[in-house]
């Protein structure tokens, strides 16, 4: 990818240059390479796209769902076209493998299916007849102008997890791209151009905390999404909610895997690899603990060990690599950081990934797999959100102490069991407190017609993203009680 330069935001329909001041540098985290330069988009910026949406809203609410989803139609198609495209830009910007990347464009596409269904998603209800002569019904209405505040680790799928539902239901939109990876959302809303959506339906404002505050400020935007860590989702959280908006935040995690002895013991050991060290571990569905009961800690601890040991770690465009590196420098530093407080607190760094060193890729911002074994429950690490490819491990007796040790964490995202025992897992699913579970599953990410159901401190909202909740997000319910007196109908 060549040098992009200063990257533009969408308007009212228009690629504007930002008057911005101040620009951050994007960079290949695998090559240090700068691959452009994003705007810090001012306040003003931010007001001149929510009133380029609300405009539009007036319009766009009023065409009918069935032509409104017709733009989807062709941005899937588009996407489909341009998969190979915008999955080598992922993973220039962000660093995963280009698997990765295709994977996490599908997902994208999935969610543009799924809004595609809203002439029946959106249905209301009707009921004849509540008393004599009065019918009730509710209908869906679009709430206005609503925002996403994405996140690095996912620029392209995560969005999508909001956006394409928002716009079927006939709201407008406008999408702040993390200032790490904007590229990807850039080349989105090319597609988006060409698939037709009218003016100001859809905008795009880079930008970072400057711009991020003035969203959760502007009082014409309604409803936002954000996906991030969880200092970061209480305090948007905090501030939309307190300026009146709907809101609903993605957190951060910490999730467990539970082996019990009898899980199918190559299977188990490859899956929970791919969680922990899949996107050098930077999703919030990542394996981060794994909890052995019994006699399956003696074969785990080995065959885990030797997997995170032989991972191939490079540029993420090499079709031999598994893991690409982490999105910068500092994110490596910190890494590194909370490996030595967990050997300080007492675990055994069994295979220790610092200081990688990667031929000709000296400039890359690399943690090669760590495992650290016999992680003190009280420590920490057991509680910290890592976000990298760092994998601790505990021992307990029984299945109910890992359910235990599951359910007092403050984290509620995903928790995944691995066993051949039915009953092992009815218990785990109906016990264990966190919104996704997973059971011989090492990354329980929902297709996009389910909920993604982050619990506890892994979400702060109501309503989460994908599928039927998405639909509620971005409607209003309105509730009507009609009388239609035979005798008013005579006059006529």
């Amino acid at each position: 990818m060549t040098e992009l330069g200063t990257l533009k935001n969408y308007i009212n329909g228009q690629w504007v240059p930002s008057a911005a001041g101040d620009v951050l540098s994007v960079n290949n985290p695998a090559t240090g390479e700068v691959l452009g330069q994003v705007p810090v988009s001012p306040k003003e910026e931010v007001n001149q796209a929510a009133q380029a949406a609300a405009i539009a809203f007036e319009d766009w609410r009023r065409v009918p769902p069935p032509q409104r989803v017709q733009p989807l139609f062709k941005l899937k198609d588009l996407l489909e076209n341009h998969l190979d495209e915008l999955a080598q830009i992922i993973t220039q910007e962000c660093g995963k493998t280009l698997a990765e990347s295709k994977g996490e464009l599908r997902r994208a596409i999935e969610n543009v299916e799924v809004a595609c269904g809203i002439p029946m998603m959106m249905q209301g209800t009707v009921l004849e007849d509540i008393a004599s002569g009065i019918d009730e019904f509710m209908i869906r209405q679009p709430l206005g102008v609503a925002a996403a505040i994405a996140p690095f680790n996912f620029p392209a799928m995560i969005p999508f997890w909001f956006m394409p539902y928002a716009l079927a239901c006939g709201n407008t939109y406008i999408v702040k791209p993390s200032e790490k990876v904007p590229l990807t959302m850039q080349r989105i809303f090319e597609l988006l151009d060409a698939a037709g959506f009218p003016p100001g339906v859809v905008n795009l404002v880079n930008g970072a905390k400057e711009t991020v505050d003035a969203i959760l400020e502007h009082p014409t935007i309604r409803a936002i999404s954000f996906v991030g860590s969880s200092p970061v989702a209480k305090y948007i959280y905090a501030q939309a909610a307190a300026h009146g908006k709907r809101v609903q935040c993605q957190g951060g995690a910490k999730n467990p895997v539970i082996v019990l002895p009898d899980a199918d013991q190559d299977m188990t050991t490859r899956i929970v690899a791919d969680s922990a060290f899949g996107c050098a571990g930077q999703r919030c569905l990542a394996a981060s603990l794994a909890v052995t009961v019994g006699a399956a800690t003696e074969w785990f601890t080995d065959a885990i060990a030797q997997a995170a040991a032989t991972r191939t770690v490079g540029n993420g465009l090499d079709s031999n690599v598994q893991m690409g590196p982490v999105i910068t420098a500092q994110s490596q530093q910190r890494i590194e950081s909370l490996i030595q407080t967990g050997a300080e607190e007492g675990a055994t760094v069994l295979v220790d990934g610092r200081n990688a060193q990667i031929p000709d890729l000296e400039a890359g911002h690399f943690v090669k797999p760590t495992v650290l074994q016999n992680v003190p429950p009280t420590g920490e690490i057991a509680h910290t959100e890592i976000f990298g490819p760092v994998l601790g491990l505990m021992a307990v007796d029984t299945v109910e102490d890992a359910i235990a040790l599951v359910n007092q964490s403050p984290w509620g995202n995903m928790a995944c069991l691995f066993t051949n025992s039915g009953a092992a897992a009815r218990q785990f699913r109906y016990e264990a407190t966190a919104g996704n579970i997973g059971i011989n599953i090492g990354v329980a990410a929902p297709m996009a017609f389910f909920p993604f159901s982050g619990w506890k401190d892994s979400f702060f909202g109501d309503l989460h993203g994908q599928g039927a909740h998405a639909v509620e997000f971005f409607t209003q319910t309105k509730v009507v009680v009609e009388r239609w007196p035979k005798e008013w109908s005579r006059q006529f």
